[in-house]
Parts: C-alpha cells; structure tokens; sequence
C-alpha cells in the first residue's frame, strides 16, 4: 500500500485520558508469555503511529522472548500499515477477528465471511427499530487486494483517507459475500445504535460491536477479537491465562474479558470507553503519552 498510514480516527483522542500518565509501582512477580494490543486509540499515538518508545518496548517484549499481538479492526486494504505497526513480526488479528495473518510468513490463517443475503437481513432488521443507517463494506472477494477501494455509501463520512468508492444504497453491498458491514445513524450515537441492535439481531445471525469510530459494525456470527486472538495464541502454544491484553473500545471487550476470565492481565488505556475501564483489571497511560510502553516497561523491569 503507497501513502501515508491512517492518522489515528477522529473519536481515539476525544475521551478524556489520552495525555495521561500513569505511574504503575511494583506490578508484581507476575509475567506474561505473549502481549496482545489493539492498535488505534491503544498502541498507537495520535498519528496512527507506532512512537520511539513504543517501539523499544515491543523490541523489549521480542528480546525476552515474548511475542507481541496485534488485533484490530482495520481490515485487510490497511495489512501494510499493520505490518508496519509490528515491524513485519509473529500474528496480526485485523476485521475484529475475522482475517487473521502470520506477517513473517505472508500466510492468512484465517478468512470469514458473511453471506450477503445474511447481511441484507441484519441491516434491515436494525433499520426498522434504528432508522435509516448509511452503510460501508468490506467486500469478503477482494480481502487480500490492499488497493481495492472500501465499498461508502454517499453521506457515510468514513473517518480514514484511504480511497473509497463512493456509491448508492443499493450498489453498496456487493453481489457476494461481505467481511464486515459498517452503518452509521444520523440521530443515534454509536452506543445507542448498538445497544438497538443488539435487542433485535441474534448472536446467531452477526457479530455487532462498535471501535469509538461513529458507527457499528456487523461481522460474521462468533468473529470478535477473543476468537482471532484464541487462533494465535494457539499458534504460539499460550493459554489465555498467560496474556497481557491492552484496549480501548467495546470491541475489545470480548478479547479483555476471555484473559480476564482465565486469569490473564487485561488493561484499559486511560482513554478508553467507560465499560472497558469497568471491565480491565488496570489502567495504562492513554495513548498519546506511550501508555502501553510505560506499562510494559514496568511489567519487564526485571525480566
């Protein structure tokens, strides 16, 4: 992919908490055997960006034998700027776990798509308690062409600038399957859509989650972060007990919550939405002021 890498979206920042610091003292004797991330919004600064200090800190979590996960919901037109993120290292989870790659080996391990009548019926199932919802998708036919063009509705607004291909309400949706379906309200907010949502779409059906970006997002039934992350963690041979997990979304709740419930560490960053906070362990610095470094920092002083 040529240009710039996507600035970090305009909703990572706003919530209070991105410039803070926080002083962790003594962690304890506990250690992780792998480090899972979200990336925007949580590992990565303002400018959608990987700073010095993050990076001698995933250089810290390498040397001692720790990998270093990243999971997040850019999808696969935006592979290049996740391998950068992680200097081309281990397993990258993207789409909210439904494209999971091994970046040292360029192999896809896994691909999920929803059927586009499926889709059909999820959106409008959502449009008759929500409203009208503006849409955009990732087209499941063209995941591995990182210059294809994202699917937007006009009027739909999408946060990176990325090139996309402006269309009408019923040219969106591709003929075939689909990865994910974005849908943005102009009368609700993220949390309000998705909270409609959810009471009229059965877990059977999709996966609905929203990442702080102005809209939803609708995934194939049982594809969250947890189950992209479960994916690599057993590629490496780790247990969810044995990770330590950074977010910021509700997108990462499921991911936070499966290591918080067999043991692991799961961390909020300062920023992050309020049921993240309520549900992780802990609180790293936000964002901006290298919140996940500071951490691991401290995590590895002594390893």
């Amino acid at each position: 992919m040529t240009g710039s890498p996507p600035r970090a979206i305009r909703a990572h920042g706003i919530l209070d908490g991105a410039d803070r610091v926080v002083d962790h003292g003594d962690l304890g004797a506990w250690r992780p055997k792998l480090v899972a991330s979200d990336l925007d919004g949580t590992l990565l600064d303002e400018n959608g960006l990987v700073s010095p200090r993050t990076r001698d800190a995933l250089e810290a979590c390498w040397d001692a034998g720790i990998p270093v996960v990243g999971v997040t919901g850019r999808g696969p037109r935006l592979l290049d700027t996740v391998k950068a993120a992680l200097d081309h290292r281990g397993i990258a989870v993207l789409s909210q776990g439904g494209f999971v790659v091994d970046l040292e080996r360029d192999e896809v391990l896994r691909t999920v798509a929803l059927p586009r009548a499926q889709a059909v019926r999820v959106v409008e199932a959502i449009e008759a308690v929500a409203g009208d919802v503006v849409l955009a998708v990732e087209d499941a036919a063209e995941q591995g062409e990182v210059r294809t063009r994202l699917r937007v509705q006009h009027g739909f607004d999408w946060p990176y600038p990325e090139p996309s291909q402006l269309l009408a309400r019923d040219e969106v949706l591709p003929a075939g399957a689909v990865l994910k379906v974005f849908a943005r309200s102009a009368s609700l907010d993220q949390d309000e859509l998705l909270a409609l949502a959810r009471s009229v779409v059965d877990p059977a059906d999709a996966e609905l989650t929203h990442a702080g970006l102005g809209f939803i997002e609708v995934l194939p039934p049982g594809i969250t972060k947890a189950s992209g992350l479960q994916l690599a963690l057993d590629r490496h041979g780790v247990g969810f007990g044995d990770v330590l997990v950074f977010g910021d979304m509700p997108n990462d709740l499921p991911m936070l919550g499966a290591v918080q419930a067999a043991g692991g560490r799961a961390v909020a960053v300062a920023n992050a939405h309020p049921a993240v906070k309520t549900l992780a362990d802990g609180v790293a610095g936000g964002h901006r002021a290298d919140g996940v470094a500071r951490y691991l920092e401290a995590v590895l002083a002594d390893v």
